[in-house]
């Protein structure tokens, strides 16, 4: 039988003082006795997908403010129960109002480790990042957004990585079609029209030094050429169109042009590009992995 003299209501009055939160039960910390499963170590625990407005440089000097979603972990060793993950969370916002770059990730992972008695941690920083593109012809201009994130580690040793994950959209025309749209048209005077798709590069960097994100945006510009357009009148879509024609490529050639430009700059020690081409003619995706080739690197 329940007591009556439970009181059965949330009382907004009540302070917690030291001594109750020390007699609070904590299962999560407990002895090893209360492992269930195998008792070995954990590689990553923690929280995902917090979030929070986090400054970013950028090359002009200003600072930009982008909600973020947050990864946050940290190793767990055999013998230990659990983690405190409220601390993954509590850690960070002693940083959130300081300026975010892939280096920055180093302090905040050495406080995981410290705050959390772990060996290891891994947090990893994910957000749109506007930049303006300018219309081929036309005056107009607009906000591109890419995919980005800012990864970082830690290890036993504390050795750190750092890493960018960068999402670059672009157009690619098949030379194949194009050849075919062609010897349709001249020989039997028929009109044919080249497939071209949406595609996608999804590039990976570990980094030797600090980059701007703008920067490895250019750098895939410059590999690429054909990057999908913001604001488009009818001049703009026929300079698309012929940029299309003169840079045709197959899935194979985008994986290799951005392999020329990214093996060229020293502040990228080691690189992983994913190419897919959402094929218009095909029901299925074509797709190109290529890495610097770092022995025990990225792959």
């Amino acid at each position: 039988m329940i007591s009556t003299n439970i009181r059965k209501f949330y009382d907004p009055t009540f302070v917690v003082n030291d001594q109750y939160k020390q007699g609070l039960p904590d299962l999560q910390n407990g002895p090893a006795s209360l492992i269930e499963g195998a008792n070995v170590p954990i590689q990553q625990v923690g929280i995902s997908n917090f979030k929070l407005p986090l400054k970013y440089p950028s090359p002009e000097g200003e600072l930009l403010t982008l909600e973020t979603s947050i990864d946050g972990y940290v190793g767990l060793e055999a013998g230990k129960k659990g983690i405190n993950m409220g601390r993954i969370m509590r850690t960070f916002y002693k940083f959130k109002d300081d300026i975010f770059h892939p280096y920055k990730l180093k302090s905040i992972l050495e406080a995981y480790k410290e705050d959390l008695n772990s060996d290891t941690a891994f947090l990893q920083l994910s957000f749109n990042y506007p930049m303006i593109m300018k219309s081929l012809r036309s005056e107009y201009e607009g906000y591109q957004y890419y995919k980005v994130s800012l990864e970082g580690e830690i290890d036993e040793f504390d050795q750190f990585s750092s890493f960018v994950h960068l999402d670059f959209e672009y157009s690619s025309a098949c030379p194949c079609s194009y050849e075919l749209a062609e010897h349709a048209r001249e020989t039997r005077d028929i009109a044919a029209i080249p497939h071209s798709q949406r595609s996608v590069a999804n590039v990976t960097v570990q980094l030797n030094d600090v980059i701007f994100i703008d920067d490895l945006v250019f750098m895939c510009r410059e590999a690429l050429k054909t990057e999908t357009q913001v604001i488009v009148k009818r001049e703009d879509e026929q300079a698309f169109a012929e940029m299309n024609g003169a840079y045709q490529k197959f899935v194979e050639d985008a994986a290799r042009l951005l392999y020329d430009v990214l093996n060229e700059d020293d502040r990228i020690k080691d690189f992983v590009a994913r190419c897919t081409h959402l094929e218009s003619l095909h029901s299925h995706d074509a797709v190109s992995r290529i890495c610097k080739g770092v022995r025990n690197g990225l792959r």
